[in-house]
Order: structure tokens, then C-alpha cells, then sequence
């Protein structure tokens, strides 16, 4: 029991660490600033829902979804690290990721579920996890996780009042370049292998 009680522990700080919801709290403002109290709410429960539901399905059945679409975990690195590219340009040159028309549903789903919270290193690491730990381990890790982001984005008002305006975007764009940093380091493991 201590054993999975550690795999779990060691699962959750790898996750979390990847999804980095902490990091992500300018961006998640950013996209959220011409919302009221309410609809920020909603975009933040549907990011939330929808990157569980996403991550408890590449778990399940990740090989699987890879298989039937005839991808590769290297192929979704390239595709994922080239959006995070786009997310991370446009952050530096405007200092957020700004939807002129779209629900909050829809932003919820997408960028802030897909590809800031689960992004191309959430799927990997879950599949990883999975291999390495079994079943029990990564569901306990992603449910767990997520529990935690639930409660970073409940209170991201409170956080993003200590940071304040200027250290927020400040930080948007230091973590933007981490966000491009890491797109060039998927784009590359995933070329890598093709080349190889």
C-alpha cells in the first residue's frame, strides 16, 4: 500500500509539474479578461471537465486512440509543440492569447484545456505513467491533479491580485518563452525520430 501510495505521489508531482496550471494563470486571465465573474467560472469548469475527460481517456486507451487514427506519440509532439509555438508567438507579440468572438465554452475547450493544461507532455506523461505504474497508479494521478487545477482556476482571482496587472503580464511573457521553449523541444524529439 505505501508502495502505491509513493507511485501515486510521484505520478501527481510529474503531472502537475507538466500541466503547471500556477504558470498558466496570466494566459488563463488573458483569455478571460472581457468575461464577468460568471462566465470566467464556466470557462474555467469547462477547461476543467474537458482536460480530465482527456487525460482519463488517453490513459485508458491512449495507445489505442494513437493506433486507430495511425498516429504516433512523435507525430502529436510535432503537431502539439507547433501550436504551443503559435500560443507562444502571439502571447509575446500582444501579451496574451486574445478571442475577439468566442463562448466561454469554446475557450474552455480550447486553448485552455487543449494545449495549455493538456498539451502533448500531459498525454505523454500519463502514458508513461501508465506503463510504469499500472492502471490505478495513473487514474489516482490525473484525477488528483485535477482536483488541484480545479482549485488553482477557482481562486484565480485572488492570485492573479497578488501578482497584479504588471507582474502578470510580465510573467505571461518570461513563461511564454519557457511555453515556446518547450514547443521547439516537442517539434524536435518528434523530427528526431522521423529522421532517425
Amino acid at each position: 500500500m505505501a508502495d502505491v501510495i509513493a507511485e501515486i505521489v510521484k505520478g501527481v508531482i510529474a503531472l502537475f509539474i507538466i500541466v503547471d496550471p500556477l504558470g498558466n494563470v496570466p494566459i488563463f486571465l488573458g483569455l478571460t479578461e472581457k468575461m464577468n465573474k460568471e462566465g470566467r467560472r464556466k470557462t474555467f469548469r469547462t477547461a476543467t471537465l474537458v482536460g480530465l475527460i482527456l487525460l482519463l481517456c488517453f490513459a485508458l486507451a491512449g495507445h489505442e486512440i494513437f493506433s486507430f487514427f495511425g498516429i504516433t506519440i512523435y507525430s502529436f509532439m510535432i503537431a502539439g509543440g507547433i501550436l504551443l509555438l503559435i500560443i507562444a508567438i502571439r502571447i509575446l507579440i500582444s501579451g496574451g492569447w486574445k478571442e475577439t468572438v468566442a463562448s466561454s465554452e469554446s475557450i474552455g475547450a480550447v486553448p485552455i484545456a487543449v494545449p495549455l493544461l493538456v498539451g502533448p507532455g500531459a498525454i505523454t506523461t500519463t502514458i508513461l505513467t501508465l506503463q510504469t505504474s499500472g492502471i490505478v497508479v495513473t487514474l489516482a494521478s490525473v484525477i488528483i491533479t485535477f482536483g488541484i487545477v480545479w482549485a488553482v482556476l477557482h481562486f484565480v482571482e485572488p492570485i492573479y491580485k497578488f501578482l497584479g496587472k504588471t507582474g502578470s503580464i510580465v510573467i505571461a511573457r518570461i513563461l511564454a518563452m519557457f511555453i515556446a521553449a518547450i514547443a521547439i523541444g516537442y517539434i524536435l524529439e518528434g523530427l528526431k525520430y522521423y529522421l532517425a
